[in-house]
């Protein structure tokens, strides 16, 4: 279900979402940082490329000695570590304040998602929805149902033959045929 242009860009908080869902949490707790977090990309890789969505996964390297390191995962997910000193909220911050800018033209949505109540009333005040950490694993939710109903078969098989999946005329029709009537 992909479209040529992003229905909306979503700015995802990562560490702020591991933090709010008790299944990331878990995760993190029992087999490590690095194992939610990938359970997050993948994750957001499903959702993002199911609603259309141009997505990018931001973690805090504020602690690290490193300089900003981006990955494009696919073309609907990119993962974003910050440089040394800046922290998640800085980096979304200042992509909204350069998305409302005059230079940068907005072609649609601009989504932040967080439950940082700081961080929800600054990105409001540059223009962008605000979405919780809980409505977007709700929304994940949905978008997994949606999907696995949409990957069943429509009919079920009635049984293991051909013809219990043809329709009740055409069924009558193939019973003739092999009577010899016509």
């Amino acid at each position: 279900m992909s479209r040529l242009s992003p229905q909306a860009i979503l700015l995802v908080d990562g560490y702020n979402i591991i933090g709010a869902w008790s299944s990331l949490k878990k995760t993190r707790d029992r087999y490590g940082l690095e194992v939610a977090r990938q359970e997050l990309i993948e994750v957001l890789v499903n959702y993002s490329a199911f609603e259309g969505y141009q997505s990018h996964l931001i973690f805090d390297a504020q602690y690290q000695n490193k300089p900003t390191c981006s990955e494009a995962v696919t073309n609907h997910l990119s993962v974003l570590f910050t440089e040394f000193g800046q922290t998640a909220d800085t980096h979304i911050e200042k992509f909204c304040a350069s998305y409302k800018s005059k230079h940068f033209q907005p072609k649609g949505r601009l989504i932040v998602a967080t439950s940082d109540r700081a961080q929800q009333q600054t990105v409001v005040g540059y223009g962008a929805e605000w979405m919780s950490s809980q409505q977007l694993a709700k929304e994940v939710e949905t978008t997994i149902r949606r999907t696995r109903s949409q990957q069943r078969p429509q009919k079920p098989a009635r049984g293991r033959f051909l013809v219990n999946s043809l329709d009740a005329k055409s069924q009558q029709r193939l019973a003739q045929l092999r009577k010899g009537i016509k």
